[in-house]
């Protein structure tokens, strides 16, 4: 299974297509096949049919997923999109952090 930059809950930066310079919150990830989707980004229709009878059928706005390599990690403390870069905390643990110079944020 691959691993990808970003988490499920992150706030990331659309870089590149129809919706760039956009910003949303990751709504679910799909490390196999290296997509997510992104909330209120990538947004197409999609016509449903009637189930039942009497009922209509009607056009419904989806979220569609996209390749994680087009998003950007948004740093919380600077606001910029940023690259992704590992440290270790005191605990032993493996932290992200933005690689701005002047930022160093650890997310």
């Amino acid at each position: 299974m691959n691993t990808l930059h970003v988490k499920k809950g992150d706030i990331v930066a659309i870089i590149s297509g129809k919706d760039k310079g956009k910003k949303g919150k990751i709504v679910e990830v799909s490390s196999k096949e290296g997509k997510v989707i992104v909330e209120g980004c990538n947004v197409s229709t999609k016509h449903v049919k009637p189930r039942r009878q009497g009922e209509h059928g009607t056009i419904v706005k989806v979220e569609s997923p996209l390749y994680a390599c087009k998003v950007m990690l948004v740093c919380p403390k600077c606001g910029k999109p940023t690259r992704v870069g590992h440290e270790m905390s005191e605990d032993g643990k493996k932290q992200r952090v933005c690689k701005h110079k002047d930022c160093k944020k650890t997310f």
